[in-house]
């Protein structure tokens, strides 16, 4: 990986719809180089993915909280993947950090949070759940 793309990664973090028209110009170079070093971003798995960013409160989604969880010992895989089957769970994942296991959950409203987080204190294996809710998801 080089200068050109580190540029053509933090353009595409930016803003994923830019054209590859657009990058070459930036770059100065070909439509076909950009489109080479995308695909090479790619396969390398350097770029997973393209995706967008939604604002859950447009959606109907009023209540949207970070959740760190704690589990004994021999329950962690079982609660991520039950994690994963809640609707109203958007990604799950390992963590290294205070918890074991973190969250994101997009309820309509309060009592719907709530209802989540209690379901989840009563998940076998679960020691801690700590949520965190988020004021403003900009």
């Amino acid at each position: 990986m080089d200068g050109r793309d580190e540029t053509i990664l933090n353009a595409l973090i930016e803003d994923s719809r830019i054209s590859y028209v657009e990058l070459a110009k930036k770059l100065r170079i070909t439509e076909a180089a950009v489109r080479k070093r995308v695909k090479n971003l790619e396969k390398s798995g350097i770029i997973q993915h393209f995706t967008i960013k939604v604002d859950p409160s447009v959606l109907g989604y009023n209540s949207v909280a970070i959740i760190g969880i704690d589990t004994e010992p021999g329950f962690l895989p079982e609660i991520y993947e039950d994690l994963r089957r809640i609707g109203n769970v958007r990604y799950v994942s390992l963590s290294s950090g205070d918890h074991m296991l973190m969250f994101e959950a997009w309820c309509k409203d309060q009592k719907e949070l709530c209802k989540l987080i209690s379901h989840t204190k009563k998940m076998r294996g679960v020691t801690k759940v700590c949520p965190a809710i988020l004021l403003n998801n900009q």
